[in-house]
């Protein structure tokens, strides 16, 4: 099967940057104060409300796995932002988190919506139509973030990531159900196995969430078929009438 291998506001100075193009799609990494990878779209129309894709990387990888899924996912649909995730510990080179202490959660929150902010400067961007999305441990935090901001995206996908505990997910629940819910899991995975995901369907359906639910013949990986699907997902969320 094939397989995607894991690998605040801009400054007035203008930061170190590098750039990659696809075509006329384009990528920028900024390395300074909030580290990150954008994405704009081929042919990108700066008249046009682009939906915006947050992507919040897995375990062992950083925010340049963006530029892995996007080419998969789409090159013309979306606008693009991956901010990197928080050093477990204290070494500034060691593994990066999201949630592992309440204070690594602050610290990633600020850096989403820092990442959020500069996706907004530079491009035009939907506000009604952000979505927070992540792999493993990301989509726990794509989960996190969109129940405790729920008023901030227009849905969240989660790609192998578990329904977090504690904190409270539920403490905004009304305004979490108008939230649309993407959940994919890999049937042969053994750290989110096809059980607990069922456990966590059933969960936020009890809670009155929105959920698509899809399993795929994987293990805990990114597959192409996914990708695709939430290319496909994210349009169903755009073009569907509203109530």
């Amino acid at each position: 099967m094939n397989r995607i291998q894991p690998s605040v506001r801009p400054p007035h100075i203008r930061p170190a940057r590098n750039d990659w193009d696809i075509g006329s799609a384009h990528f920028s990494q900024i390395t300074r104060d909030v580290p990150h990878v954008l994405f704009a779209p081929k042919h990108y129309e700066p008249n046009y409300a682009y939906p915006l894709i947050l992507w919040l990387h897995g375990p062992s990888d950083d925010e340049r796995q963006l530029r892995r899924i996007m080419p998969i996912v789409s090159l013309r649909n979306y606008v693009a932002v991956a901010p990197r995730g928080v050093s477990v510990g204290t070494s500034r080179n060691g593994p990066l988190g999201w949630l592992e202490s309440d204070e690594m959660a602050a610290q990633a929150e600020q850096r989403v919506f820092d990442s959020i902010d500069i996706a907004w400067q530079k491009y035009h961007i939907s506000p009604h139509r952000i979505f927070v999305a992540g792999f493993d441990t990301g989509g726990t935090m794509a989960f996190h973030m969109a129940l405790n901001y729920p008023r901030s995206f227009a849905g969240v996908l989660s790609f192998g990531g578990a329904f977090p505990t504690g904190q409270m997910p539920f403490r905004h629940l009304d305004e979490a159900r108008r939230l649309s819910v993407f959940l994919a899991s890999g049937r042969d995975c053994v750290t989110y196995p096809s059980q607990r995901a069922c456990d966590d369907l059933r969960l936020m359906h009890s809670a009155g969430l929105s959920i698509t639910l899809r399993q795929y013949p994987c293990q805990q990986e990114l597959s192409p078929q996914m990708l695709q699907d939430m290319d496909r997902w994210i349009i169903e969320q755009i073009t569907q009438p509203t109530e």
